[in-house]
């Protein structure tokens, strides 16, 4: 009998597997989702801030700017878990397309506010643009197509985060910096990749597993009948949570996404500082320096983690991190690259290695739970960044409120060794 949608082959997929057209729609979908919210939108804050107060519809740029991205990420934490439970419920094809409704519909608004209200909303639908066509949605799929391959295949989707921080700003800044156009142009240009360029892919490219083209995880040939009938292995949410290494887990996560997003975000603004004293262009090409190298950090520690322990992985990112972090306590003109080059490298690994980790220890049962879960950790650790840093920077200058970054790390790698002595117990 031939094989239907619902049935997949007994044979090995010839060619290319199917599987790597899944993480190469995924990694487009981080390039612009992570690219238009997280890595490439700071481009716009200073020209955006400087626009507002003349207006007078702000009174402060460094803490409005710390507010508006822990919006972001304090509304993507608390949907997450919702986000998570979605996954196990609706076609992941849905969920994908209400992303990028919310976060073309957030830019759009972006674009028109002439008060801090807008914005503000903006950020929001931002929040939910990240849970449904983000790293929580790509991590499930991509999970679903791929054993033995996932963590290279994470780490090549995760360079999309990177590549989105890279290429929006350069995009961008040609509008920004010309008169005739501005900030808001430049806004409505890169908002086109979502409406012309992701929308679409979604319906053409994405199958959400392998059966539904008579396909097996990795290419690889079908399982017994037995192994065929066998649920998916792994823990509940609540069995999860009472475990040790999901705490461990929630430690490590809440402490790097406070350093990585309060980095992505506002270290732009540092470098445009006085005490720094970058122009947009300089302070945008270390921006675009950290991201590339991120990019790199991702194939190398996701390859990694197909070889070593993931936990173990985890832990060399956590160590490299807070090398790079160090610099901050001399930063300058001559030493940004110091920093953006190392720190950019392991905070990549960290990215890929958070995510397969997860799975691994973890399992398939309940995936979109509990990455819901360490999301929401996750995100309530770049909220608390952002927000603390956008004050301190406020009241004292960016060089004491980063020193919050160099501490964050430290927690982050001291947690990271107990996780790893946790994780290798249980193998």
């Amino acid at each position: 009998m031939a094989a239907t949608l619902d049935t997949p082959t007994n044979k090995p997929s010839s060619g290319i597997f199917y599987g790597w057209y899944i993480v190469a729609f995924s990694t487009l979908a981080m390039v612009v989702s992570n690219g238009l919210t997280v890595g490439g939108l700071p481009i716009f804050f200073k020209p955006m801030t400087d626009e507002l107060l003349s207006l007078g519809a702000i009174t402060e740029a460094k803490s409005f700017t710390g507010a508006i991205g822990g919006v972001t990420f304090l509304v993507g934490g608390l949907f997450a878990p919702v986000a998570g439970w979605l996954t196990t419920k609706v076609n992941l094809r849905v969920l994908m397309t209400a992303g990028c409704v919310f976060l073309g519909s957030g830019l759009l608004i972006y674009s028109r506010a002439t008060t801090a209200g807008p914005v503000y909303l903006a950020h929001a639908l931002f929040g939910l643009a990240l849970c449904l066509i983000g790293l929580l949605a790509n991590t499930v799929l991509v999970s679903n197509w791929f054993r033995g391959k996932r963590g290279l295949a994470m780490g090549i989707v995760l360079t999309g985060t990177s590549l989105g921080g890279a290429l929006i700003p350069q995009m961008a800044l040609p509008f920004i910096k010309n008169p005739a156009y501005g900030w808001r142009t430049g806004m409505l240009v890169v908002s086109a990749l979502v409406w012309v360029i992701l929308l679409p892919a979604i319906w053409l490219v994405v199958r959400v597993t392998p059966s539904e083209l008579g396909l097996w995880p990795d290419g690889a040939a079908a399982p017994s009948e037995a192994e065929q009938r066998a649920p998916l292995t792994g823990y509940t949410l609540g069995e999860a949570l009472r475990t040790p290494d999901f705490w461990a887990f929630a430690v490590v996560a809440l402490c790097l996404f406070y350093a990585i997003l309060t980095v992505i975000q506002q270290v732009i603004l540092y470098l445009q500082s006085p005490a720094i004293g970058m122009n947009i262009q300089q302070a945008g090409n270390v921006q675009t320096t950290l991201t590339l190298m991120s990019v790199a950090g991702k194939f190398f520690f996701g390859s990694l983690s197909d070889r070593l322990p993931k936990s173990l992985v985890l832990t060399l990112c956590a160590s490299v991190m807070l090398l790079g972090t160090l610099v901050l306590l001399g930063l300058s003109v001559g030493t940004a690259y110091l920093f953006a080059i190392p720190f950019g490298v392991a905070y990549g690994g960290s990215f890929v290695s958070i995510q397969v980790l997860a799975v691994e220890r973890f399992g398939l049962k309940e995936a979109g739970k509990i990455i819901g879960a360490i999301t929401l950790v996750e995100t309530i650790g770049g909220a608390i960044g952002l927000f603390l840093t956008g004050i301190l920077a406020q009241k004292y200058g960016y060089g004491p409120a980063f020193k919050g970054v160099i501490i964050a790390t430290a927690i982050a790698l001291a947690a990271s060794f107990v996780l790893h002595k946790l994780v290798s117990r249980t193998r």
